[in-house]
């Protein structure tokens, strides 16, 4: 057996955010792939220490003391408990002597697969989507996003309600000895659930109706909409601060901020656009959560141009990128073929000066649909040309006009300010020549109250 397989790692780490709130093990149970499966692109390929080591951060997201993360290799998944029945056995050991009270299982587990390893191990047994969504109920703040989670994660417990409770049924129907039994304690809890659920569907409703109108009020002013997306802990909130000189909490974990947050971010020629601050993805995301987060996620569909954050330092960066092109193919963008995908490499502060030159290589020789720039949110390298980029593709969609207003025309010159983008201003003769550029919705009033002209291409 290769030593790898229960390798454990003690949790020396001192950037816990709290007192540990109990002892766990983290299990890897990755499926062995063949790496000339025609059925698994190489870039999703995950390298398992980096799985692993993921697996274990996001426990510790939760305030868990993680004695052991170990890799348990799965030829074949078992209906009843995932695992063969030898490693099983051979996990129960581990567990025992470990003394742990809870085994993360880095994997979707079924209700029944759940409860079979409960049984066996006789502690508790969380898989990657109840660890996730406990990380979310955790870190929700807004009323929206605690809506959100909450969806989710009934969802996901419905689907957790095992029949385990028949000594708790209320009462018998029918008549005699004919009739069956009456609600049972687990329907009971499925009827109460399914009517949350529905409450919380209608509340959602509203935060929908209510972000609609947020976005048509943007669009009465000249503001677009920017949107960073990533994989979690890619640099995107500090990218975000950067960016537009906030103070949304930046930290080097997974999931530190879950609340979308929208700031004003100033282009170069005076312009403004909004910048949105997106959950971070992760692979394997829970469905229910891609689901529940689709009111938060829709400020990313309606962007005007779509930042993709990626880490580029770190060693599964391409597997991050297929997982995160995958949620946004759920949400219906193709990240391939949009006008509206700017990629951003962060983190090249990593790097020395070859490095760089070898990366800045291959993002020219990437494909040109999609830009690629070279950043450091931490020391701001390299973000002054990111803006620029951002710039020219929000221009892409707007009329540049030339004009001349009376310098005395104080209110006309005030509303161009407020309703466009002043690229240049000339005081000749009494009159201010100048070059703007707006929205096709405000091009007619400027053609028919100021007489401006469409510059020449």
């Amino acid at each position: 057996m290769d030593p790898r397989q229960f390798e454990g790692s003690t949790d020396s780490s001192g950037s816990m955010r709290g007192e540990p709130t109990g002892r766990a093990i983290v299990i890897g149970p990755y499926v062995r792939t063949r790496g000339g499966d025609a059925e698994t692109p190489r870039r999703s390929v995950r390298n398992t220490d980096a799985r692993l080591d993921e697996a274990a951060g996001l426990a510790r997201a939760i305030d868990l003391h993680v004695v052991r993360a170990i890799v348990a290799p799965v030829s074949q998944i078992r209906p009843a408990t995932y695992l063969g029945k030898g490693k099983v056995e051979e996990l129960k050991g581990l567990i025992a002597a470990d003394g742990v009270g809870l085994v993360v299982m880095d994997c979707a587990l079924s209700p029944i697969q759940q409860r079979n390893l409960e049984k066996a191990w006789s502690t508790k047994v969380l898989d990657r989507t109840g660890l996730i969504l406990e990380i979310f109920g955790r870190r929700a703040k807004t009323k929206e996003g605690a809506l959100q989670v909450e969806l989710a994660h009934l969802n996901y417990q419905r689907s957790r309600l095992v029949r385990s409770w028949t000594h708790l049924e209320r009462q018998r129907g029918g008549f005699g000895f004919m009739g069956g039994p009456g609600e049972t304690q687990i329907e009971a809890d499925r009827r109460l659930i399914g009517d949350r659920i529905t409450r919380l569907e209608n509340d959602l409703k509203k935060v929908q109706a209510t972000r609609r109108l947020h976005r048509a009020g943007r669009q009465r002013v000249p503001y677009r909409m920017v949107a960073l997306v990533g994989y979690t802990n890619a640099g995107k909130s500090t990218l975000f601060n950067r960016l537009t000189r906030a103070d949304v909490q930046a930290a080097d974990m997974l999931f530190a901020t879950l609340d979308p947050t929208l700031r004003s971010l100033a282009l170069p020629h005076g312009g403004k656009a909004m910048l949105s601050d997106t959950v971070g993805f992760i692979s394997n995301l829970p469905t229910q959560l891609v689901a529940a987060f689709r009111a938060t996620l829709e400020e990313v569909m309606e962007a005007d141009v779509v930042l993709h954050v990626r880490d580029i330092s770190h060693e599964d960066t391409e597997a991050q990128q297929h997982d995160v092109e995958t949620v946004l193919h759920q949400l219906g963008i193709d990240p391939d073929g949009s006008a509206r995908i700017i990629e951003v490499w962060n983190k090249i502060d990593r790097f020395d000066v070859d490095q760089r030159k070898d990366l800045e290589n291959v993002a020219a020789r990437r494909s040109t649909d999609v830009p690629r720039f070279l950043v450091s949110a931490e020391t701001g390298e390299g973000v002054e040309t990111l803006l620029a980029a951002i710039e020219d593709r929000l221009a892409a969609t707007r009329t540049t006009l030339d004009l001349s207003v009376d310098a005395s025309d104080g209110a006309a010159i005030s509303w161009l300010h407020r309703n466009s983008e002043v690229l240049a201003k000339e005081l000749r003769d009494g009159r201010y020549d100048m070059t703007v550029r707006v929205d096709e919705t405000k091009r007619d009033i400027l053609v028919n109250r100021y007489g401006a002209a469409p510059r020449p291409l």
